[in-house]
């Protein structure tokens, strides 16, 4: 599901126990905050059991059903397995509590840890306590040292030496720090309660709106926000795309837009300063080798998605194009795949499509930087020439630049929306396309 996915709802069940399954046949809906997609089979088969039910959410690495393929009936043959007649009941009622019996056991059995709803787990952390038998609630009680009170590697290896060393008569030492902190710790605020009147309407937020709402939050707590303001002239730009647009939408069946244009000068600026192309792991900076920019678009209820083009500083122009066109009309038909919008490492908003002059978007985890290109106006500017500065007509924007504090200082923040600034000015008037 990605990088940045933990859970996914399911939304419905396309087949039901009994119903066969083929290869590659969807089985089940699933949706997150970022993409609806289906769920396709992997093997021919009967689904024989599901464990989890319509609007359930399900933590990523968990088990949600059983498909029985036809290799299942002849792993075992009477020869080589055979049950104690005096073990299996005889009448159907007690055959029944018999088979109920033994699917809750094996449930019980291979239950994964999962992460709870304020507690996210990594999969080397869950196979440490499944190979020592440490259970959920005891891993649910572990003080995290990590991001959010995330459990590390190093805090669950000593809670399990700690652990073993410990007997009946003496209790487990807690060391004063451990206690100031406890202390310390203050409640977590509870919202203040909205009065509604008999004319208020109540709506129920959408699913997709809750999760958005979550991660946003999450967002502003886990990264030190910081913005840096530019504005750009991009007359150069507004004048070559009128010139070239009728013949480029007559040549390549594709419609011109400014974004491709944005995308192809920030991904260059990626690539001169590859600082701006990380994620924050811990105390761990992981440099991204491929430029993936993230494109934010808008759905038909008033969502944002953001798909990601993949290597897109190894694209021209034309390339470029069609990879934003093809993003945003699969974006507004809803028929974006997994795969879509996973792996970016970078996002581009243009809050000007909606008339906004300037944002200061919230970064999209576990990126360290957002863009937001504001709307192009028609401004008296004054321009420098080697005969003197005169006053004319030009067309200008303001980018709008959002990092992590954390790990971006103001120098590398700033200069990344310069170098931005520069590629757009820059623009050559008689570039072929």
């Amino acid at each position: 599901m990605g990088e940045s996915v933990a859970e996914a709802t399911i939304t419905s069940w396309l087949k039901d126990v009994g119903d066969t399954i083929e290869l590659d046949e969807a089985v089940l809906e699933i949706a997150t905050d970022k993409v609806d997609s289906e769920v396709p089979s992997e093997v021919d088969g009967i689904l024989i059991e599901k464990f989890f039910n319509e609007n359930d959410v399900v933590q990523v690495g968990q088990t949600i059903g059983v498909i029985q393929t036809d290799g299942d009936d002849n792993d075992n043959s009477d020869e080589d397995f055979e049950l104690p007649s005096n073990e299996y009941p005889q009448d159907e009622e007690s055959v029944v509590e018999y088979v109920n019996k033994s699917i809750a056991e094996a449930q019980e059995t291979v239950a994964p840890l999962a992460s709870s709803e304020d507690r996210f787990y990594s999969p080397l952390v869950k196979n440490i306590a499944k190979e020592e038998g440490v259970s959920q609630q005891e891993l649910d009680n572990i003080v995290g040292s990590g991001v959010d009170n995330r459990v590390t590697k190093n805090d669950i290896l000593n809670y399990i030496q700690n652990k073993g060393g410990q007997t009946e008569v003496t209790p487990p030492k807690i060391e004063a720090p451990v206690l100031e902190t406890i202390q310390q710790e203050k409640p977590k605020s509870t919202p203040t309660p909205v009065i509604v009147s008999g004319e208020d309407e109540i709506i129920e937020m959408t699913r997709m709106g809750k999760l958005i709402a979550h991660h946003m939050v999450e967002s502003v707590q886990t990264s030190a926000h910081v913005q840096s303001f530019i504005e750009a002239d991009v007359t150069k730009i507004w004048n070559w795309r009128n010139k070239v647009k009728d013949a480029f939408q007559k040549r390549e069946g594709e419609n011109l837009t400014f974004t491709p244009i944005f995308m192809e000068a920030v991904a260059k600026a990626l690539r001169e300063f590859p600082m701006m192309n990380i994620s924050l792991q811990g105390d761990t900076i992981v440099k991204k080798k491929n430029i993936n920019l993230g494109m934010a678009a808008s759905l038909a209820d008033g969502n944002l998605i953001v798909p990601v083009i993949k290597n897109a500083d190894q694209l021209n122009l034309v390339g470029m194009t069609k990879q934003v066109n093809d993003l945003a009309n699969r974006a507004r038909a809803n028929q974006l795949k997994p795969d879509d919008i996973q792996g970016g490492t970078y996002t581009v908003t243009n809050v000007g499509t909606f008339g906004s002059l300037m944002g200061t978007p919230i970064i999209s985890q576990p990126q360290v930087g957002i863009l937001a290109l504001g709307a192009i106006r028609k401004v008296p500017a004054v321009i420098e020439t080697p005969e003197g500065d005169f006053i004319g007509i030009r067309y200008r924007m303001f980018l709008s630049h959002s990092y992590d504090h954390r790990v971006v200082n103001g120098a590398l923040g700033g200069m990344f929306v310069k170098a931005v600034k520069d590629y757009l000015e820059a623009w050559d008037s008689n570039r072929e396309i």
